[in-house]
């Protein structure tokens, strides 16, 4: 186990390569040195100190919000999302989030549906263009409504804007790059206007020194490290609870954009279950051996339960189950199936779902992707492609 409360199982490979081990050991404490020295210093919004830059005034009158919209691109917004998906039911607010270019969004915003909501701009570079053109549909027709903005403290477009509108800028550090950035103000103002304890979500001082924790962090990276070199690089993400799958694409970004590099990485993809076992299952167990996956499993409630009523003699053996124990069954035969076909996997499973278990998943993959880039001689914050690509997107527009 992770924590008393996340169970893990790691199935990647039957044996781990001494080597790797002490490799990876090596990396580890390398990075507990750079942590202790401050050297990387976005994994200081991942600490319970970490001075946030928002006011509890500012906090105080969203709270009266019912309906808050948040408007950004990929890790800008992934983050919150995974709050309020992973921990909707202790959330009483409506949350929205725009994330991409879309007429039906836009047109369901500017409805009667959301009245008098909040609305937060997130960009870090603050020139995002997907979201500074949101933003300009959105004003248009929703001049009077409270407008907040987090972006870096530069000369940037979102700014501009803002100080346009003369709104409240709040500021996003420029070391904590967007995929990172769910434990900084990006993550945690959402979080406090649903009304969840941010100081619960931040336990690496703990973690980092928690010999069980660090155990299961390198024995992990050891093993996928192995499983790259052998270019198993198929990263298949298991969904056995929808109020992961925003985890999911999180986790997602997080492995693509930090390590997809020089010709390296994982191609991480996102599956939904037990729905995929009828569309990618024969693919997954039958298919070409150069998958791995993770899966995300949790316990549930046993409020959902069969009758006898209508359920036939032939499938009687579903008769008075409820649902976790036909789900159980469920990602137990996938389980069975990946260990029959040498399929490597590895589990995580939730036995509660708070503040405390979500922090500590957030922060056992950021250090988990921090010592795979080390391994594999990667720089984890940089993304070149992608800037190429706004560089060309630019000059297109301005073509046309």
């Amino acid at each position: 186990m992770l924590i008393k409360t996340i169970l893990f199982k790691n199935n990647l490979i039957k044996k781990i390569k001494s080597k790797n081990i002490l490799k990876t050991k090596k990396k580890f404490w390398e990075l507990k040195k750079d942590y202790k020295e401050k050297k990387i210093t976005l994994l200081s919004s991942f600490e319970k100190n970490y001075k946030l830059s928002y006011s509890k005034g500012l906090v105080k009158v969203l709270r009266k919000k019912k309906n808050i919209i948040l408007v950004g691109m990929g890790g800008s917004i992934l983050g919150a999302k995974v709050l309020y998906s992973f921990l909707k039911r202790k959330i009483k607010k409506n949350f929205f989030f725009l994330d991409n270019l879309s007429e039906k969004n836009i047109l369901e915003l500017n409805s009667k549906k959301f009245i008098k909501p909040a609305y937060i701009f997130i960009s870090k570079s603050g020139n995002t263009i997907e979201t500074v053109v949101n933003m300009n549909l959105i004003i248009q027709n929703k001049k009077n409504n409270t407008k907040i903005f987090i972006t870096e403290k530069t000369n940037n477009a979102i700014n501009e804007i803002a100080n346009k509108l003369k709104a409240e800028i709040i500021e996003h550090k420029n070391f904590i790059g967007g995929r990172y950035s769910v434990m900084s103000e990006a993550g945690m103002l959402p979080a406090e206007l649903m009304n969840l304890n941010v100081k619960k979500f931040k336990n690496l001082n703990y973690l980092i020194n928690n010999k069980n924790f660090i155990n299961r962090l390198i024995s992990d990276v050891s093993c996928l490290y192995d499983l790259s070199k052998k270019n198993i690089l198929n990263s298949i993400i298991l969904n056995y609870d929808s109020d992961m799958k925003d985890l999911g694409y999180w986790y997602q970004q997080l492995i693509a954009e930090s390590l997809g590099k020089k010709g390296k990485g994982f191609i991480p993809m996102v599956s939904t279950m037990p729905k995929d076992h009828h569309s990618l299952l024969q693919l997954y167990l039958d298919g070409p051996k150069n998958n791995f996956f993770t899966m995300f499993a949790s316990r549930h409630k046993k409020k959902y339960k069969l009758s006898n009523y209508l359920i036939p003699k032939s499938i009687k053996y579903i008769s008075k189950k409820n649902l976790e124990t036909i789900l159980y069954a469920q990602r137990k035969a996938m389980e069975n199936a990946l260990i029959k076909n040498k399929i490597p996997f590895r589990i995580f499973y939730f036995l509660k779902k708070r503040e405390q278990e979500l922090g500590t998943i957030f922060t056992f993959f950021v250090l988990e992707t921090i010592l795979l880039s080390r391994l594999m001689k990667l720089n984890p914050f940089d993304q070149p492609a992608v800037e190429n690509v706004k560089q060309d997107t630019k000059k297109i527009l301005l073509k046309n």
